[in-house]
């Protein structure tokens, strides 16, 4: 993995370790910010909602924005400006006990994700260039080791002050944009001094949102992030059901994301490499949603079992499947994540990539927001009514759904790159 991080342009590595290092200080703060909010500050449970969701909300609704920026004004300065309004708003979360400073600081670190992701993965597919599907592999493994290590190094400085992990993770933040300045080459897409350049953004939008190819696209991958997602919600919610909420219950759910994460680490590129000699990019995307699909068989099999009262049973029950379907969903990701990236690209024509990036990230975003609310029902009406199989077979269905629409977009030729318009006589070159 290090000799293929080596093979690649300066620029494309240090975009990898960025991204690594974005996520450390993301996530050793991000898991533990709601206990401080309920907990030291003593907030009611909807204003902790209230400061969590204006996070995701200025986020996701700002991802079209930060990428029509940086196709406008050049990747490096959004990123460096992401990176620089996230020190502020981490700083300020650790510093403010204020409901109003702390919805300003939970929306400014929402802004600068949107500021910064759509023009990272534009820059990576710009610099990466023919190479594309292997930078994005590379990158998925960083931007995991980054999701494994920050809750660790959260853990252990939440445990001597909250304040601390803040600002900490605001330092982090800090010294990222100035390596940034100093390191990172300016970039500045390829087609933003010529027609695209000059066009009005609701031009560029509306241009976009024609592109009928990358919204089918767009809607049919949101079962990819649905289910993904599930690591976090419905695997934990199984394993607190059946383990409980004791030690077992938090070591089991610890394990769940080891498992996500070091497989990651570990099959990447070698994963990418297998699916790129042997399959279209269509059907490697198709494959993996249908793998993330299967991924909630082990919990549809366990849920046929009766439930132990105690015991080893018991405690093989509760982290077995969830573990194997961690297992499974990261494997399904693995599989489509570095064709998923290309394909964007591709399916751009490579004009006003993080444009799209951003769009393609505010859809997903949308699309897990509403698919985890349908979680959340089909958990409770399980349990409600006693029919533990039903959230997953909905999944279930739900992957494999998602694999049909994305081979049917492959076989009619959709997710190949558009043809070039022809240029009307008389035009300005």
């Amino acid at each position: 993995m290090l000799t293929q991080v080596r093979s690649h342009e300066r620029a494309v590595q240090l975009l990898m370790v960025n991204q690594f290092t974005i996520n450390l200080g993301f996530y050793m703060l991000m898991p533990y910010l709601a206990a401080h909010l309920s907990g030291t500050l003593g907030l009611a449970g909807w204003l902790v909602g209230l400061v969590l969701g204006v996070r995701n909300f200025s986020q996701q609704g700002m991802f079209l924005v930060g990428g029509t920026l940086a196709d406008r004004l050049g990747y490096k300065p959004l990123i460096v400006a992401g990176c620089a309004l996230r020190t502020l708003g981490f700083a300020t979360l650790g510093l403010v006990d204020s409901l109003p400073a702390l919805i300003a600081a939970s929306a400014a670190t929402g802004l600068a994700g949107a500021l910064f992701n759509p023009a990272v993965r534009a820059y990576l597919a710009a610099d990466a260039g023919d190479r594309r599907v292997e930078a994005f592999a590379l990158f998925n493994v960083f931007y995991q080791a980054g999701i494994l290590l920050g809750p660790l190094v959260g853990m252990v400085l939440t445990g001597v002050d909250f304040r601390v992990t803040c600002l900490v993770s605001a330092a982090i933040f800090a010294g990222l944009s100035i390596v940034q300045i100093r390191a990172l080459p300016a970039r500045r897409a390829a087609d933003s001094t010529g027609r695209a350049g000059t066009e009005s953004v609701l031009a560029q939008w509306r241009s976009i949102l024609n592109n009928r190819p990358f919204l089918l696209f767009s809607g049919a991958m949101i079962g990819s992030y649905v289910l993904s997602f599930q690591v976090y919600l419905a695997l934990p919610l199984e394993v607190r059901r059946l383990g409980g909420d004791g030690q077992f219950g938090t070591a089991a759910v610890a394990v769940l994301f080891a498992v996500s994460g070091l497989s990651t680490i570990v099959g990447q590129t070698r994963v990418t490499a297998w699916c790129k000699a042997r399959m279209a990019p269509g059907q490697a995307l198709a494959l993996g949603l249908t793998v993330l699909g299967l991924a909630f068989l082990p919990l549809l099999a366990a849920s046929a079992i009766p439930v132990p009262d105690r015991g080893v049973g018991l405690w093989l029950l509760a982290a077995v499947p969830p573990a194997l379907a961690a297992l499974l969903l990261a494997l399904g990701t693995m599989i489509a994540y570095p064709f998923e990236m290309d394909t964007i690209v591709r399916l751009s024509g490579d004009r006003l990539v993080a444009t799209h990036y951003g769009l393609y990230n505010t859809i997903c975003g949308i699309g897990i927001t509403l698919g985890n609310l349908l979680t959340g029902a089909a958990l409770d009406t399980a349990r409600a009514a006693g029919l533990a199989a039903l959230p997953w077979c909905v999944l279930t269905t739900v992957g494999l759904l998602c694999a049909a629409s994305l081979y049917g977009l492959h076989r009619t030729g959709r997710l190949a790159a558009p043809r070039p318009q022809p240029v009307p006589v008389g035009a300005a070159p």
